[in-house]
């Protein structure tokens, strides 16, 4: 399988990585973008090709089988609008590929489900948390207990770091908000992956309500606000984003009529060694826990050897600390899952079927998303079982992705 990367930065670097553990694919194209020679560099040196450089998205997707869209939310439509054009003038591919989110809202979310549709492509919505080994095994290893037992009943997800790479997830418009579109994506996606009974799809429970938080709890204050301003431009005193957002989702088992509920948890003010990933869950008579930082492998740097260091992230994604006691995780592209998903998108589309996960499951995690913000705004439980809130949520935007967020997040102490 020839792929395509419609982006050349950090993701797609990543997935260059994870795919060298991936049988019968090779990248074979890239949009042509400031980043691009190091990535073919990069993928080069990895042994997973090495990718022509085009000046336009027609030529890529003339020049591949599957077209990996990595590129900034705030330019999906556009891409897909491109790639959609170039099939109908003849090209052919087999399907696409989006990173999370699918959109930034339902509108935009629903409309490249629709543009795939009309080219009769088949889709790949990459959330890579659901397809971790870790999260995989405990299921197999839970499964007697879940069948004799019954299914989880709360589960816990959260994702943590400093802070992200680029200048353009900062901007609440850009991106479409804060952290919660950033992250916050993944940690309902796995909640409910993991409350799901082994054997039943993804869609099986219903989701009845959502309560949400967003706050700012760091880079709206002193000096967090300032650093932010030098560094990437981004004035959180005026437009600022969530850098913590935290709810619960709660869900209806439609066989027995249970409840079920997965918490989430985000932010970009963690502030220990670098990215950690954490769930937990409960059922009658088990339990089990993901903890990312909990590594078989660590490492020390004193003083006088950190002045030495260049690359704070060689130990672990986002790390923000130079010395000290140091979790190392060798293989992270598998550790979170981007291996897994990369190999069933392989599989499925070499059989011409959409991924486990498709763009019409990345709708619905937009839509527990839009639910998320709009809980925040008015500070209630969204009742998503009100034919009127699914109306609401079709046509919503947050306030926080227009630029708002002043009027509705709540605030660190000022300093």
């Amino acid at each position: 399988m020839r792929l395509g990367f419609i982006g050349a930065g950090f993701i797609s670097t990543f997935h260059a990585t994870a795919l060298t553990m991936v049988r019968n694919v090779e990248v074979t194209a890239v949009l042509r973008r400031s980043r691009s020679p190091q990535f073919v560099e990069h993928c080069s040196s990895v042994g997973v090709g090495t990718p022509r450089e085009y000046d336009s998205i027609a030529e890529v997707v003339r020049n591949c089988d599957v077209v990996a869209i990595y590129n900034p939310n705030f330019s999906r439509i556009e891409t897909m609008k491109e790639i959609v054009a170039a099939v109908e003038a003849g090209a052919t591919i087999t399907g696409v590929v989006i990173e999370k989110p699918l959109g930034r809202t339902m509108k935009e979310a629903r409309t490249l489900v629709d543009l795939a549709k009309r080219a009769n492509l088949k889709t790949a919505y990459f959330e890579n948390q659901i397809f971790m080994k870790a999260i995989a095994a405990q299921r197999d290893q839970l499964k007697p207990s879940i069948d004799a037992m019954g299914p989880p009943s709360l589960v816990r997800s959260a994702e943590e770091h400093g802070g992200p790479h680029a200048n353009w997830f900062w901007d609440p418009v850009q991106l479409g908000g804060g952290v919660l579109m950033d992250m916050g994506c993944h940690s309902i996606a796995v909640g409910q992956h993991l409350l799901t009974p082994p054997g039943k799809p993804l869609s099986f429970l219903e989701p009845v309500a959502v309560s949400c938080d967003t706050s700012l709890l760091k880079w709206g204050e002193s000096p967090w606000r300032e650093q932010l301003l030098k560094e990437r431009g981004i004035d959180y005193g005026k437009t600022p984003a969530e850098d913590f957002a935290t709810g619960i989702i709660t869900y209806r088992n439609p066989e027995t009529g249970a409840i079920v509920k997965s918490q989430f948890t985000d932010s970009w003010m963690f502030e220990k060694q670098g990215l950690r990933l954490m769930m937990d869950g409960m059922g009658p008579g088990y339990a089990f826990e993901v903890n990312t930082l909990r590594s078989p492998t660590e490492i020390f740097i004193g003083d006088a050897a950190a002045e030495s260091l260049a690359d704070a992230e060689l130990a672990l994604e986002k790390s923000t600390a130079t010395r000290g006691l140091l979790p190392v995780q060798a293989n992270e592209a598998d550790l979170y899952g981007y291996v897994d998903e990369n190999r069933d998108m392989v599989e499925r589309f070499s059989r011409g079927e959409d991924a486990m996960l498709n763009w019409e499951y990345g709708l619905e995690i937009t839509r527990l998303l839009m639910a998320a913000y709009y809980s925040g705004e008015q500070g209630k439980v969204i009742d998503l079982t009100d034919p009127q809130i699914d109306e609401v949520l079709e046509n919503y935007v947050p306030a926080i992705q227009k630029g708002e967020g002043n009027s509705v997040l709540k605030r660190g102490a000022k300093k």
